[in-house]
């Protein structure tokens, strides 16, 4: 393996971490703005009325996208494992 073949391993890499990560991240933004805005109408500053929320609505998308990200991550294991990805 040359140094090409390794910088294309990590970018391939950090792009699928990028992938699987960004809707569930992008789901933990949107509630949290809502809630922080919601704090903000209504003066409560509570630190678990922000930080439930957000986890709850992560988790649920993340239970819910598991074949999603389970083939994505089976896809590229064998892409970098050489086999064919059907």
């Amino acid at each position: 393996m040359d140094v090409n073949q390794a910088l294309d391993l990590g970018r391939e890499a950090l792009l699928m971490v990028l992938l699987i990560s960004a809707p569930v991240m992008g789901v933990g933004l949107i509630v949290g703005l809502t809630v922080s805005l919601f704090q903000s109408m209504t003066q409560l500053q509570e630190q678990t009325l922000s930080f439930v929320p957000k986890i709850l609505a992560m988790v649920g998308l993340t239970l819910v996208l598991v074949p999603w990200l389970a083939g994505r991550l089976l896809e590229y294991a064998r892409l970098l494992l050489g086999e064919s990805p059907f």
